[in-house]
């Protein structure tokens, strides 16, 4: 508890901007509207330390909170008013949700006593989230302000993280309440907190059957990275000599240089040479992963049948695709730890035609990069995105962070993008994979971590959803670095009608944007590279100017391309 508690009255949004700041929040992503003015007065005329950047529309203001909480671990805080303000919030509220980002939406709302006298921008917010979000409340009194805010942050980082949403009226902002309820629970200001441990029981069956595998593989997701379980990881599978294989959200877990590292795998991302080492396993073990249709490529890898231990923080995710031999619920890294101290001095018991688990791995990235390398040294146009990779690998500092829409970048990100260490430098929007994230989600990420190269990666689709961000960036500074792949088309829908629908291309196709000429009406320094043999050049230029920059890549469709897809939605 801290020593923020009060005896003097305060008005309910002054009472909301301190509840935040018992929680340690900085930064508050949001849009300004006529429900949230005496939020807004109170942000203006208290002195608390918090940082509120205005957005140009409210779905980035959610996902800068996505992408400030995915990286700092804390959570994200964003806002916006009433009506159209709460329809316009709720996508990224989803899609932190769904991903497990502790992110709290505060949207205000119209005078409880105007409720049902149809005043403009009225509707049934409670009702509105109720599905979407971890955890939901619409407040109807000044006085329930300090517990709903515990609560929300309580439920926002403890268990599996989640989205929380608040609903916070007009008339309730400006009646008064005591001030000696407000405090807050500093755990809470950051997942995970009040972590749960193993069952020793569940810890001692794993152990048994990880010692007598001939070859266990781990397929680890993005708990991993949030429970700070990567050194434990690395731990328990060097003493089993296990290959690691990560899921998209997984990618960071472990350095993907290590020989143990696979690198992902699943429908997104993998290859047939990666898929390869889940194919050998006699033992998978899913560790932070649903194991969910992209990971597993719709539960052909593993196949049914083989063995499964199965660790998370959620008892629903387990055995809901696969039959599980051994469940473990719990925070990952303790489970992991558990693990490690239960195979600790105990010898394997190795079948003579036992699979050395680093050659495995070894020779499964052997053959990616091969592949990728042919590729990536095309000269041929348009530009194929495997060259920008190869771009991005050489030139990228260590600690960069990148963010990458869910169409073309996704799947190359993914496989291609080599993480030299481990952590939390990888992140996009798989749950729904929304277009149009990534550009703000890397506006939270430099807000949340300024002091490392921040890089947002985008199909000019996605630039069309965001494009308006542009402004917030050259406002606020933000030294972002852009790519663009543009290819003037909604390139995963394409290659699913190729690949599924005769080739009949239905309304897919745009025009395409000079997207370098509207970066630089917005003051960003731009490239546009057409020719193969630029693209290093551009990209290196940009990483190293001072303020944002945009590379605009004219490059090959995705229908046409060797895009690391197992198969497209045919």
């Amino acid at each position: 508890m801290t020593d923020a508690k009060r005896s003097n009255r305060l008005s309910g949004a002054d009472a909301v901007v301190r509840m935040l700041e018992a929680h340690g929040v900085s930064h508050v992503f949001g849009l300004c509207g006529d429900t949230s003015l005496p939020l807004y007065d109170a942000l203006a005329r208290l002195d608390h330390g918090i940082t509120h950047v205005l957005t140009r529309d409210e779905r980035s203001a959610a996902y800068m909170a996505d992408g400030y909480a995915r990286v700092t671990g804390k959570v994200g805080i964003c806002e916006g008013p009433s009506g159209g303000g709460a329809t316009y919030i709720l996508p990224g509220l989803v899609e932190a949700n769904e991903s497990s980002v502790p992110v709290l939406a505060i949207t205000t709302d119209v005078p409880v006593k105007a409720r049902g006298r149809y005043p403009l921008t009225e509707l049934d917010q409670a009702s509105l989230f109720a599905p979407l979000t971890k955890w939901n409340k619409v407040i109807d009194t000044v006085d329930e302000i300090p517990l709903t805010m515990r609560t929300a942050f309580r439920a926002a980082t403890t268990g599996k993280p989640g989205a929380c949403h608040i609903g916070l009226p007009y008339d309730v902002q400006k009646q008064t309440l005591a001030g000696d309820d407000v405090w807050g629970q500093p755990e809470h200001g950051a997942a995970p907190s009040w972590r749960s441990g193993a069952d020793p029981q569940a810890v001692a069956a794993a152990a048994d059957r990880l010692l007598a595998a001939r070859l266990p593989v781990f397929v680890v997701g993005g708990g991993v990275v949030t429970s700070g379980a990567g050194a434990a990881l690395i731990e328990l599978a060097e003493a089993l000599d296990a290959p690691v294989c990560t899921t998209i959200t997984g990618k960071g877990a472990v350095a993907e240089t290590h020989p143990l590292a696979v690198g992902v795998v699943g429908a997104n991302g993998g290859v047939p040479a990666t898929r390869n080492v889940i194919e050998q396993a006699d033992l998978v073990v899913f560790v932070s992963c649903r194991a969910g249709s992209t990971t597993t490529e719709h539960g052909t890898a593993p196949k049914p049948g083989v063995p499964i231990i199965h660790i998370d923080i959620d008892p629903m995710v387990i055995s809901c695709n696969y039959a599980t031999d051994v469940a473990i619920v719990a925070d990952a890294r303790l489970a992991l730890e558990a693990l490690g101290g239960a195979i600790r001095n105990r010898p394997r018991r190795r079948v003579a035609d036992s699979v050395d688990g680093r050659p495995a791995a070894e020779a499964a990235k052997k053959e990616k990069w091969a592949e990728f390398n042919k590729i990536a040294a095309s000269e041929g146009r348009p530009i194929r995105p495997e060259r920008v990779f190869a771009a991005l690998n050489a030139a990228l500092p260590e600690n960069s962070i990148v963010a990458a829409d869910p169409g073309t970048p996704c799947p190359y990100a993914s496989a291609y993008l080599e993480m030299r260490r481990p952590g939390r430098y990888f992140i996009t929007n798989r749950a729904h994979g929304a277009l149009g994230y990534s550009m703000s989600a890397a506006v939270g990420a430099w807000f949340g971590r300024p002091d490392a190269m921040v890089v947002s990666l985008m199909g000019d689709g996605s630039f069309g959803f965001t494009v308006g961000e542009l402004e917030t960036i050259q406002r606020h500074n933000v030294p972002l670095k852009m790519i663009v792949f543009s290819n003037a088309v909604f390139g995963w829908i394409k290659a699913s009608q190729k690949d599924g629908y005769d080739e009949r291309y239905f309304s897919v196709d745009f025009n395409r944007t000079d997207h370098a000429k509207v970066a630089e009406t917005y003051g960003v320094k731009a490239f546009r590279v057409e020719d193969p043999l630029e693209v290093e050049t551009a990209i290196r230029a940009a990483l190293e100017y001072p303020g944002a920059a945009l590379v605009d890549v004219i490059s090959q469709q995705l229908q046409d391309a060797a895009a690391p897809v197992s198969q497209w939605m045919g």
